[in-house]
């Protein structure tokens, strides 16, 4: 009966007035957000790959047809599907950004800092891969070199999407994604040609991007956008920045009010203006867990810093987000639930947060009067120096 319910549920996404007789096709599509076992159509998702069948898996920018590279009979179908201008190696797709080193061997600082800024998320990375680097991963993976690496460079990406990574994390073998079409972001896109040739659907709903992903190729200590998409190269340059981040409730003002000392004190620790923080590769942000964007700072925060010299007149609230965490390199949060707020937005971000104070919560001032926020003002500024001189910023 499940099975059958599973067919019905593609039938109405391929099938229209138009083509009431376009489902004969054995692809399958789980609703898989919505599974009543979530991990066992997960493992299903896995048990297939690893036994050479072709899936269409969701990323942040499209669907694609999954399969495992070293299997003979996934890499002839995803050969056969790929059009015939794609370049003749194939984009490996890591769960987990760690699971890139398999493929690369040594990488340079800067390119260590572009896995870990850039991913999970829709940014695939270019790197150089020596010549005998080269032969011993194709070796070791049983591939042809030239469907790893196009000529001494390989192309690999790390989606920012839970479903691939549960997915793609329980397959031994290098998962590679081929395009399902052009601009496919919804499982009911799929032409007849692909659900014809995979052996089942993993749909999660529209992707959280409607462009595709960005290209960048790793240099020594520098980058080239080879092709821009969700993220242009302004996006790249910020995201590469070091970055301290500041969590409250609001960010109307303990977090912004961090941010404002933060910054005064990498300033003079730097010999430079805090506006000038960004042109040295540092940044300095805050954001609210329940923030309402566009609220000023509460007037009492102002007056506190404006007896420190600090001006927070300017300052306009954002809400905490998955890009913001991923930006950071450190984020102190005020208390112990704004930190657990963070790691439930991004599970791989508990190594960076921490609270500011590791002993107790700094207790929101909101509705208090001045002298109260002067003691929170005094408080933040003993506790971000401490912080911040023991944290490796640039």
């Amino acid at each position: 009966m499940q099975r059958k319910g599973i067919f019905r549920c593609l039938e109405l996404l391929v099938a229209g007035p138009d083509n009431p007789g376009r489902f004969d096709m054995q692809a399958q599509v789980v609703q898989i957000l919505g599974a009543a076992d979530y991990p066992q159509e997960i493992l299903r998702a896995a048990e297939l790959l690893s036994a050479g069948k072709l899936v269409v898996l969701p990323t942040e920018t499209v669907y694609g047809v999954a399969g495992v590279l070293n299997d003979p009979q996934a890499h002839a179908m995803l050969s056969e599907l790929r059009h015939s201008s794609a370049a003749r190696s194939f984009t490996v797709h890591v769960a987990r950004p760690e699971a890139a080193l398999q493929y690369l061997g040594e990488v340079n600082d800067f390119g260590r800092r572009a896995m870990r800024k850039l991913w999970p998320g829709p940014v695939g990375l270019i790197f150089d891969v020596p010549a005998e680097r080269r032969r011993q991963v194709a070796k070791k993976l049983k591939v042809a070199e030239e469907d790893l690496y196009d000529g001494s460079s390989i192309t690999l990406r790390c989606p920012g999407h839970p479903v691939f990574e549960d997915i793609a994390g329980q397959v031994d073998g290098p998962v590679v994604l081929i395009s399902a079409g052009q601009s496919v972001h919804h499982a009911g896109d799929l032409t007849e040609t692909i659900l014809s040739r995979v052996e089942a659907v993993f749909d999660a709903g529209g992707t959280r991007f409607s462009k595709p992903s960005t290209l960048v190729r790793i240099k020594e200590n520098s980058y080239e956008m080879e092709r821009a998409g969700v993220y242009d190269e302004r996006i790249i340059d910020r995201l590469l920045r070091t970055t301290i981040l500041f969590i409250c409730s609001g960010n109307t003002c303990r977090s912004p009010m961090a941010e404002a000392i933060a910054k005064k004190y990498l300033a003079d620790r730097l010999s430079v203006l805090p506006d000038a923080l960004e042109d040295r590769g540092v940044s300095v942000i805050s954001a609210g867990s329940f923030a309402m964007p566009g609220a000023p700072a509460a007037p009492q925060a102002v007056e506190a810093l404006k007896t420190m010299g600090l001006d927070l007149s300017r300052h306009r609230s954002q809400a905490l987000s998955v890009e913001l965490i991923q930006q950071a390199d450190f984020i102190y949060a005020m208390t112990r639930n704004h930190a657990r707020s963070v790691i439930s937005l991004v599970p791989s971000s508990a190594d960076k947060v921490s609270p500011l104070d590791p002993e107790r919560d700094i207790e929101d001032p909101i509705g208090s009067d001045l002298p109260v926020y002067n003691q929170v003002a005094d408080l933040l500024k003993k506790l971000i120096e401490k912080r911040l001189a023991q944290a490796v910023v640039p």
